[in-house]
């Protein structure tokens, strides 16, 4: 588990926990008798195959749906009957595909993290614009500050949106399937981001993740969830085995050690075999053809 930061942080050992959740969307069970206790200062995980209430419990744990029955309690208080602005100072969601108004310079952006700190006549003072500052050096976009955020890259983007909850200062950041349309090394570059921000900072973040091997690479903990009902809770090594990526995906995979890491690693095994596409032939020859300088296979 990560351990508590020590050095400059503003982050504070809040609370977050759901207790026997019951979640409905359009007259239909969504999430099932769910309880979950996210340990402060961790990064985790909630896994899960499609249109399996993964989504929907984080916005129940972020105040955005209110529970059929059970609670999510901040700080041992019901969420859904703290106010609005004093929650939006301790907890920070990045939905999936956030807009923003065309040309908005990510500066201004940012800047919009800082209204649940402010009352309605309050002015922007030297605090806030230290945390904007802040925000952006975290995230690498101090230099980028001007550029409208429609310009950036697909990392660039979501880093953009981290540093507008960052500029919250929240001590929890939800965040749903973060790197979702973003190539592998912009992958890597938001989750090495969110990693420094739990480590150094001391953010505890709770993502929903579609790449199990991402999962497991960067969590403290991974919670799976089937058909609305937890599967199972624990350490990435506790949680992905091939008997639970079988239950929990309905397909077999073989998981071992990653020696960089020592995270789990899970391959999936093919569903059908090389024999069925190749129609039992598994003799597969590739002539080059130097007239038209393309591959020609031939069975």
């Amino acid at each position: 588990m990560t351990s508590p930061p020590t050095g400059d942080s503003w982050s504070i050992a809040h609370r977050l926990t759901a207790s026997h959740l019951r979640l409905t969307y359009g007259g239909r069970t969504v999430i099932e008798d769910l309880s979950l206790d996210i340990p402060p200062h961790t990064m985790g995980s909630i896994i899960g195959p499609n249109g399996c209430g993964k989504s929907t419990f984080l916005k129940a744990m972020a105040r955005i749906l209110k529970p059929a029955s059970g609670a999510v309690m901040l700080d041992g208080e019901p969420i859904t009957s703290m106010p609005t602005r004093k929650v939006a100072t301790i907890l920070g969601l990045l939905p999936q595909n956030p807009s923003a108004p065309a040309g908005i310079a990510i500066a201004d952006l940012v800047a919009r993290g800082r209204y649940p700190h402010h009352h309605f006549v309050e002015r922007w003072t030297t605090k806030d614009e230290k945390a904007v500052e802040r925000a952006l050096a975290l995230t690498g976009l101090t230099d980028m500050a001007g550029c409208p955020i429609d310009r950036l890259s697909g990392g660039q983007r979501q880093r953009a949106w981290i540093a507008l909850t960052l500029a919250q200062q929240t001590d929890i950041l939800l965040l749903d399937e973060p790197t979702t349309y973003l190539d592998i090394a912009y992958q890597l570059e938001v989750l090495d981001l969110l990693s420094t921000l739990n480590r150094q900072e001391g953010v505890t973040v709770v993502m929903v993740l579609h790449d199990l091997n991402m999962a497991a690479r960067y969590s403290d903990w991974i919670l799976a969830i089937k058909d609305g009902r937890r599967v199972a809770l624990g350490a990435p090594d506790e949680v992905m085995t091939e008997n639970l990526v079988s239950e929990v995906f309905d397909i077999a995979s073989t998981v071992v050690t990653d020696g960089p890491t020592g995270a789990p690693l899970m391959t999936p095994a093919p569903l059908h075999s090389l024999e069925a596409h190749s129609g039992g032939d598994r003799n597969v020859h590739v002539h080059w053809d130097d007239s038209t300088g393309r591959h020609r296979t031939i069975r």
